[in-house]
């Protein structure tokens, strides 16, 4: 049994004997009620969307699922095929891989998660090396505290990055927190 406020995207619990896997989490606080877990499911067995709202505390019964490394292949319209080192392919849907989208390359290796045999979610890996394909040059003499500034990655997606980070530079980013770590050289 897991809390609402331990479960992550890609999490697969059991609600009204329904499997449900979470595909966004957010903590939610406010000044005088107790804390809530607001989250966006997709139901297994349906493959229908909804959102719901829970206390911090509330339990929920987990599911252990199967896990296979995978490397990504390509975009078919809306579904983005993996396939796996015996050259078997898993199509998923943006919505089951929307964490995952903003630093998807070809070949990048990953997790698919499975349910039932159906590929239901992909994890990235931890750490990952992007170039910056985009951001603007350092201000001399605003070295004052932690001064970050946005750079864009070959995917579109921004993250903050130290001012001393330049375009054509690899850097390491913590996929968990879509934080810079540190620079590649």
């Amino acid at each position: 049994m897991k809390t609402a406020q331990e479960l992550k995207p890609g999490n697969v619990v059991v609600i009204d004997s329904t499997p449900i896997v979470i595909q966004k989490a957010e903590l939610n606080k406010s000044g005088r009620n107790a804390a809530v877990m607001k989250f966006k499911f997709r139901n297994l067995l349906t493959g229908g969307n909804s959102e719901a709202v829970y206390k911090t505390d509330e339990k929920f019964e987990d599911i252990i699922l199967e896990t296979k490394q995978v490397s990504y292949s390509y975009e078919a319209g809306d579904m983005y095929v993996f396939m796996d080192e015996e050259y078997n392919q898993y199509e998923l849907s943006k919505d089951d891989i929307e964490e995952v989208l903003k630093y998807l390359e070809e070949q990048m290796p990953c997790e698919v998660t499975f349910y039932e045999g159906k590929p239901i979610s992909v994890t990235a890996p931890v750490k990952l090396v992007r170039e910056v394909v985009y951001t603007e040059p350092a201000v001399r003499g605003d070295t004052s505290g932690k001064v970050m500034k946005p750079a864009r990655l070959p995917s579109g997606y921004e993250i903050l990055v130290p001012a001393f980070v330049e375009i054509g530079e690899k850097i390491e980013i913590d996929t968990r927190t879509d934080e810079y770590v540190s620079r590649v050289k």
